[in-house]
């Protein structure tokens, strides 16, 4: 059999240290690994793209201030981007990352060249959903760019359930989750890190996130401070936002500064992750929990709040455990168990790592988006506007009797 020949795949993402962006940029490379000519754009360079890396292009979108705005529009700015280098460049699809707001621009760049027919796939990956996208302002315009989107992705069931109660959705959403590279994040030499976050030889705690409310950062510090009543430890903080103020007055206010690490955001995060003893994410949802299973690929436990996405990626009790959301003391009691149980600690880490293996892999993940691309683009075509110039596509098709 012939192999199937390479795609021009445009992928819209925010370039920064969030989930969204991230699986966005290492689907991008592993695609282009696999020969596909790929097409970021995005406003700045994405956190996780090398300087250079064959058959990948990025097309950074300008923003000009005007003293008419006062914010500028950043929407259209990139409908303009992704006109512009699907004119120039042709591209079979392009795959918007975050529903807010690039399914709306990719949805205005595809009315806009109705002679170069355009396939559009949205992925939602969380609070384009949960938060932003069904807040008042933005509700409508975005549940209406799913619509005329030509398929759409989420990382997680927990997420595709969501999507179908926010917006009513009557089209399928494929779930296609997350992934790891658990070549470049898995356990390894941690003996530097750890000199330095742990000079004293004291346990390490870790959090990974981009420090929004949904993460509930005062439950992290009150974990935290639970903790140390029993075991020497120092919390790692990784990443920034704007609960960190308030991060910051919280570990002022118990007199924790001297055993917090704030490390700000990091490119090379596995080298910390690594380092880590037991990682906590008490969010009061995750769509998925990237940084959960970044961890749980370098073989460290994870201890989070269940009840969302983070159902489908640790098992409780095996690679991780979970807890109702707030559980302070619960959660403080087992990180205290496994901290000073350093073979369950292993076991569970070992386990963890055999999830992250078994269940996320980057290479069958990518090779699913893959397969749903040929499928989008091999699709035949409906009555009804809008996928490409005419018309949309089977894998939105609404069930009999839906319209």
């Amino acid at each position: 059999m012939a192999p199937s020949p390479a795609l021009r795949i445009g992928i819209v993402c925010y370039p920064t240290h969030g989930g969204s962006g991230v699986v966005a940029t290492e689907l991008g490379l592993g695609l282009a690994e696999r020969g596909h000519e790929v097409h970021f754009i995005a406003y700045d360079t994405p956190v996780r793209l090398p300087h250079f890396a064959p058959r990948v292009h990025l097309h950074e979108v300008e923003v000009r201030p005007y003293p008419l705005f006062r914010h500028p529009p950043y929407t259209l700015a990139l409908t303009s981007k992704i006109v512009d280098v699907h004119e120039r460049f042709h591209l079979d699809l392009v795959h918007s990352h975050y529903a807010v707001p690039h399914a709306v621009s990719v949805y205005l760049a595809r009315e806009m060249v109705p002679e170069r027919p355009l396939r559009v796939i949205t992925t939602l990956h969380g609070t384009d959903i949960t938060l932003i996208g069904m807040d008042p302002s933005y509700q409508r315009v975005t549940c209406h760019a799913l619509e005329r989107s030509c398929a759409v992705t989420a990382v997680s069931q927990f997420l595709r359930r969501r999507a179908i109660e926010e917006c009513g959705c009557s089209y399928p959403i494929e779930v296609i989750p997350n992934f790891v590279d658990t070549t470049r994040f898995a356990p390894g030499d941690a003996a530097g890190p750890r000199a330095t976050l742990a000079p004293g030889g004291e346990l390490l705690i870790g959090h990974l996130s981009n420090f929004r409310e949904v993460k509930r950062l005062p439950d992290l510090v009150e974990v935290f401070r639970i903790v140390r009543e029993s075991v020497p430890a120092r919390l790692v903080l990784v990443g920034d936002g704007p609960e960190m103020a308030r991060v910051e007055r919280l570990v002022d206010r118990h007199g924790l500064r001297d055993h917090v690490v704030f490390a700000g955001f990091q490119d090379a995060v596995e080298e910390l992750l690594r380092a880590l003893d037991l990682f906590i994410l008490p969010s009061e949802h995750e769509s998925f929990g990237l940084a959960a299973l970044e961890a749980m690929a370098c073989a460290v436990p994870v201890i989070a709040t269940g009840g969302s996405g983070l159902d489908e990626v640790i098992q409780d009790g095996v690679s991780g455990l979970l807890f109702p959301v707030g559980d302070v003391r619960a959660m403080a009691s087992h990180a205290v168990r496994l901290l000073t149980d350093a073979p369950a600690r292993r076991a569970m880490g070992a386990s963890a790592r055999g999830r992250a293996v078994e269940a996320f892999p980057r290479a069958r993940i990518i090779t699913q988006y893959e397969e749903f691309y040929r499928r989008v683009l091999a699709s035949p075509a409906r009555a009804s506007p809008p996928c490409d110039a005419t018309r949309p596509l089977s894998p939105i098709d609404r069930p009999p009797g839906a319209g």
